[in-house]
């Protein structure tokens, strides 16, 4: 099967590699559609380390091409997508309820990243097979009617950026600010829709970016280039700040500045992935006596979120195809990296088919 291969930081090669073995609680899927993420991107450019040689890529829909013998429910031939994040079902973390902190990814001297693992410490869905581990766990039926692309964000993008709005615990009639509007911010600008927030404000500096966000549901934008973010959400809040802040991009000053907008008790949801260490200034803080609360998120995997999200997306709730703005073979996927890397063309997701 064709493959694409981590080579080495700042080089990934289209490779022929062997169709994956599957075990007893395994399926094989043959892919029928993935995407690119920007943890894909931090990959390639050696930001984050994985084995040289493996198949990256994490976000997979397709069919099912074989069953493990263990494998029941399901059917060779059903269309089925997968989330980035695998839960075993039985691990310590996934028995205490936090099935995104499976704690099977614990490689190359790094802390547990949950169960992350296509792309990260077994191959993953850029080609044209991926093995799915515990599949049981895992896979999940695309229903009748939807198409590939319309279920393309559920396994990565759309469940983290819903994530930001659930763990920042939005209430109806909350306002909320969102930092950033790639493809994840705005899919958190669209669970903070579905939460009941009745003011949303949406920051970035890419027009079309801000444009779309107004589609997910947001009632005010905010172009930081243009303006001080901070002082045009305090003029929008009319001096109260938001309830809920998220924080989609992973910087310090985004970090920081969702801090500053926050009213007294409110909470900071940080979903960005963070290359350096954080600095929190002590005003923004409130020298710890504000009621702040500072949460993370990663992205809920397993059959039952996914099975959850494409329901949003089939009840006509949310229409993330928008997101999807350009289209690849896999024979390509060094020229779709080229593009989605340097972020050309107003790129939000690439649509890659092998």
């Amino acid at each position: 099967m064709k493959a694409t291969v981590f080579i080495e930081p700042g080089r990934i090669e289209l490779e022929d590699k062997p169709v994956p073995d599957v075990g007893p609680n395994d399926a094989l899927l043959r892919v029928t559609t993935t995407t690119i993420c920007g943890t894909d991107v931090h990959i390639v450019k050696g930001e984050y380390p994985v084995e040289k040689g493996l198949t990256i890529g994490h976000e997979p829909v397709g069919v099912i091409e074989k069953l493990g013998a263990n494998v029941h429910g399901y059917e060779e031939g059903q269309r089925v997508i997968a989330g980035a994040i695998c839960p075993s079902g039985y691990s310590n973390a996934c028995l205490d309820g936090l099935h995104s902190q499976d704690g099977q990814s614990c490689a190359h001297g790094l802390k547990p990243l949950g169960g992350w693992r296509f792309g990260n410490t077994i191959d993953g869905a850029q080609a044209e097979y991926v093995r799915v581990p515990d599949a049981m766990a895992n896979l999940s039926p695309v229903p009748d009617g939807l198409t590939d692309e319309q279920v393309l964000m559920c396994p990565d993008i759309m469940s983290t950026g819903f994530a930001g709005a659930e763990s920042g615990n939005i209430r109806i009639g909350d306002t909320v600010v969102v930092f950033a509007q790639g493809p994840i911010g705005l899919c958190a600008t669209a669970g903070a829709k579905l939460k009941g927030a009745t003011t949303i404000i949406t920051v970035d500096s890419v027009a079309e970016r801000l444009e779309i966000s107004k589609r997910m549901g947001a009632h005010y934008t905010v172009d930081f280039n243009r303006v001080d973010p901070v002082d045009e959400i305090m003029r929008i809040t009319e001096g109260r700040g938001v309830d809920v802040a998220i924080e989609a991009l992973g910087l310090q000053q985004t970090f920081e500045n969702c801090l500053r907008v926050l009213k007294p008790g409110g909470t900071l949801s940080s979903l960005g992935v963070y290359s350096q260490d954080l600095k929190i200034p002590l005003d923004a803080f409130h020298a710890g006596l504000g009621d702040n609360r500072i949460i993370t998120s990663l992205c809920p995997g397993g059959k039952e979120r996914m099975r959850r999200l494409m329901n949003v997306i089939a009840s006509g709730s949310v229409d993330l195809e928008p997101l999807v703005t350009h289209r690849y073979r896999l024979d390509d996927i060094v020229d779709a990296y080229d593009l989605f890397s340097q972020q050309r063309d107003g790129v939000l997701k690439v649509a890659v088919t092998p």
